[in-house]
């Protein structure tokens, strides 16, 4: 292995949005320097590992969003859905977009939730209320460390919208706060939920790949459109992190669902992340032949490479490459790809019902591949087969969505431990600040810090769960 340098806190992501610039460093104290670094800072007296820790038990969980755009605004009624959840408040920057979330949910039947709105702090009223249990965050990226932050100290569960943070030392912040506050932060990670991932992940836990060796996942996904749009992204705040760093802003998607079938922190951890990325070349293009020379976007230089490419290694040895293109034309996929000792799978290859395509040994032969209908049909995780139908009814993105929704509610109304936890979103997030340290040395590998401070090692539950039922709704 090269050298591997740990990540100089000069290089990390910045996460301020308001005036468009990276933040400018880190305070300079021990326990912030170490943990902008490979190093994992020491706990603090009395602070201890959130692994395994199960929910309170809860009758009804009651909800609370933060943030109302095009994200939050879609969720609203899926949390609704679910039984023995409510929602008890919601919250946006823009009044009016409250008043019509509330609108929305008492048209379909359901009680009016309190309205917060008006101000950048309007959140921390929210906060302030007694019957809120999660509060899910579906604002822009660099305020989900601040939000999700602020949700735990309040004594509230959080899920957040990808990512939870920006940079390292925020990442770490969220870690160190779920710790001491005993309530847990879990990524909104949908794909994690998707049909075909959840089937894959049981089949590599079945042994059906032999020894898995690598995977392949990304988010290639054609936003030119929606990124140039005046209405889709509110003040264009995703496009402009293009102008800030060139950084994989956005790998999850692919990531997440690998890192499970690889029983990432449960047995396995990532250790070294190297980077390669593009010209950028996409958005410029798409402007000069599409966007008229008054809009405010020709002020704006694009940094962020097209493709920005993560091949990470784990403890184990096997590797993991995610990818990011949201500024090419192209049809979607997240590739979805595992590999083994005796087989592979290959999602989004073509017209097939499950567009996924597989081979294993010894089931196939002559260098030909197979559908994956009858494994996906074989292998179908029990949430699927549980709230398939209602997913489709009330989910986004294929009802993976609701899945996710449902899952959750239903870990806390039986108060069982998350699928996935602080230590399994930290670190699926941290390749947006080590792609970017990566990226400014030049690709070499840079550290990926072991969140769980040792804790990675053991085997334990996580998306493969067994079927529970869910509680009936009072």
């Amino acid at each position: 292995m090269s050298e591997t340098p740990a990540v100089s806190r000069r290089l990390l992501l910045g996460g301020a949005v308001a005036t468009g610039a990276l933040a400018a460093g880190i305070a300079g104290s021990a326990q912030t320097a170490s943990a902008a670094t490979g190093q994992a800072p020491r706990r603090r007296p009395g602070q201890k590992s959130m692994i395994g820790v199960p929910f309170d038990a809860h009758r009804t969980v009651r909800v609370g969003v933060i943030g109302l755009g095009n994200r939050g605004a879609g969720m609203i009624t899926g949390w609704a859905a679910v039984p023995g959840c409510t929602v008890t408040a919601v919250c946006d920057i823009r009044a009016d977009r409250a008043k019509r979330a509330a609108d929305r949910l008492v048209s379909r039947g359901e009680p009016r939730p309190a309205e917060f709105g008006g101000s950048a702090d309007a959140y921390t009223e929210m906060l302030k209320r007694d019957d809120i249990d999660l509060v899910y965050i579906a604002t822009p990226w660099e305020f989900h460390h601040e939000q999700g932050r602020a949700a735990l100290l309040s004594g509230r569960h959080a899920m957040v919208e990808l990512p939870v943070a920006t940079e390292l030392r925020e990442l770490w912040d969220l870690v160190d706060t779920s710790e001491r506050t005993r309530r847990h932060l879990m990524l909104a990670e949908n794909c994690c939920y998707g049909r075909n991932e959840l089937a894959v992940l049981r089949m590599a836990h079945d042994g059906l790949f032999g020894d898995i060796t690598n995977g392949h996942g990304g988010y290639l996904h054609d936003l030119r459109e929606l990124l140039f749009s005046d209405t889709y992204y509110t003040d264009s705040w995703r496009r402009l992190w293009h102008t800030r760093s060139t950084a994989s802003l956005y790998p999850m998607h692919g990531l997440a669902p690998v890192a499970g079938a690889m029983d990432i922190n449960r047995g396995d951890r990532m250790t070294t992340l190297r980077a390669t990325s593009t010209a950028p070349k996409g958005l410029a293009d798409y402007r000069e032949r599409f966007v008229p020379r008054s809009h405010p976007s020709w002020k704006e230089t694009y940094i962020n490479g097209d493709l920005v490419t993560c091949l990470i290694e784990t403890e184990k040895g096997r590797t993991i490459r995610a990818e990011h293109d949201v500024s090419s034309p192209r049809p979607y996929s997240r590739i979805n790809s595992l590999a083994g000792s005796r087989g592979i799978v290959e999602d989004y290859t073509g017209p097939a019902p499950t567009g996924a395509r597989v081979y294993l040994e010894p089931d196939h032969g002559g260098h030909t591949w197979r559908d994956f209908a009858a494994y996906r049909t074989e292998f179908d995780h029990w949430l699927w087969r549980t709230v398939g139908d209602d997913a489709a009814n009330n989910g986004g993105h294929g009802g993976m969505d609701y899945v996710m929704q449902w899952r959750t509610v239903q870990l806390m109304r039986l108060g069982l431990a998350p699928d996935i936890d602080v230590y399994d979103s930290a670190a699926w997030c941290a390749p947006v600040p080590l792609s970017a340290a990566s990226l400014a040395r030049d690709g070499r590998p840079v550290e990926i810090p072991d969140f769980t401070r040792g804790g990675w090692a053991g085997a334990r539950p996580g998306l493969d769960s067994r079927a529970v039922e869910m509680p009936p709704a009072s």
